[in-house]
């Protein structure tokens, strides 16, 4: 009885334990179930001669806003002694359905010795938790070699001329033609350019003398000449008076800006008049009164009544004057109409044979590369 019920007991607790280990397992299997992670990993091709590539894709299938860390390896570096990786590209996150998405790399390998490797599962960190794809395997051969037939074997062969096709040269021949043209114009247009002499105008600064330093300087000139002449004939008084009111007219005509020398003596006291800066105009008025009788009704006047004239003359200027003028004057030249047309042309001509010679340079490097990308 005794031997039953501790049969009967060990029973109960091994059916006990029993149930209680399904329901851990059942619970673990429904959590992982309800998460869905995953991680697969492929490789095509299986099989590679020395020195070719694979790819191998991991993917990952989590749930949508998931964070998700793959293998990241250096270029060069072994996923596994023998077996090195490449590059590694990220294909983008795709949804499925069900909240989850799909996440997927893609690594490049390649090996250079003949034999069948074992690759690691790739591991993939999802929200902190790690989840493995499983392990894959590599077959890496050999070029098989007939070592029974030696004859088979054959030396390297020699270059080989590639076969001339126009299509490929037609461009670059016919802008090396419309160059060779270009630049024919060109020097042309610069032999013309070098032949049209450039006219040289320049521009002068001439020093001037003022309205009165000009009087001045012609009444002195003209008592100088007094003294040296008989001042009893009627001829030099005529021509003493002309002088000098030559020399008045043409500082009236400058300092005040009408047209002295065509006006009578009346007429040139009037204008005078009417300008506020005039002064001494009786004295004035006396002079020219006695320049028209000399010059016009055969006045003969004294010696003492010339120098009083002239004295009136110097001192109608030196109340008048301007000395605030400027004393220097610029003088541009002025062009024919055949020197602005050849300046024109000059023009013309040099930015054309500019605009040739950077056609041209731009045509040479475009020849020269193109040709260069044919033989390379």
């Amino acid at each position: 009885m005794k031997t039953e019920k501790k049969i009967q007991r060990s029973q109960h607790w091994l059916l006990t334990m029993i149930s209680v280990l399904f329901v851990i397992c059942h619970s673990s299997f429904s959590s992982a179930a309800a998460q869905g992670i995953s991680v697969k990993a492929t490789i095509s091709p299986i099989e590679i001669l020395v020195g070719q590539q694979t790819q191998v894709s991991v993917t990952a299938i989590m749930p949508e806003g998931a964070k998700a860390v793959f293998p990241v390896f250096q270029p060069t570096q072994q996923l596994t002694p023998g077996v090195e990786v490449l590059t590694s590209a990220e294909k983008g996150v795709h949804g499925i359905e069900n909240g989850f998405v799909e996440r997927e790399v893609v690594y490049t390998l390649t090996s250079f010795d003949d034999t069948l490797y074992y690759l690691p599962p790739f591991v993939v960190n999802v929200d902190g938790k790690e989840y493995k794809s499983e392990s894959l395997a590599l077959k890496v051969l050999t070029m098989p070699v007939d070592t029974l037939h030696p004859e088979n074997f054959f030396p390297s062969k020699g270059v080989q001329q590639n076969p001339f096709l126009w299509s490929e040269w037609s461009l670059s021949f016919w802008l090396s033609v419309l160059m060779l043209v270009l630049m024919a114009v060109g020097y042309y247009l610069y032999l013309r350019l070098r032949d049209n002499k450039p006219i040289m105008a320049t521009i002068r600064i001439v020093k001037r003398l003022l309205p009165h330093q000009k009087a001045m300087k012609e009444i002195e000139a003209l008592r100088v000449e007094h003294r040296a002449m008989n001042a009893d004939n009627q001829e030099s008084q005529k021509e003493y008076y002309t002088k000098l009111t030559d020399a008045l007219r043409r500082y009236i005509e400058e300092r005040y800006g009408f047209s002295a020398m065509e006006m009578t003596s009346a007429e040139i006291i009037d204008r005078l008049m009417k300008d506020p800066d005039a002064k001494s105009l009786d004295e004035l008025r006396q002079l020219f009164q006695t320049a028209d009788l000399v010059k016009f009704a055969k006045y003969s006047t004294l010696m003492n009544e010339n120098d009083a004239n002239l004295m009136s003359a110097i001192e109608f200027i030196n109340e008048t004057k301007q000395e605030n003028l400027p004393t220097e004057e610029t003088v541009k030249p002025q062009l024919t109409a055949e020197e602005q047309r050849s300046q024109k042309e000059r023009k013309w001509l040099k930015w054309t044979v500019v605009g040739i010679a950077v056609v041209c340079a731009v045509l040479l490097v475009y020849v020269i590369y193109s040709i260069y990308q044919l033989f390379s």
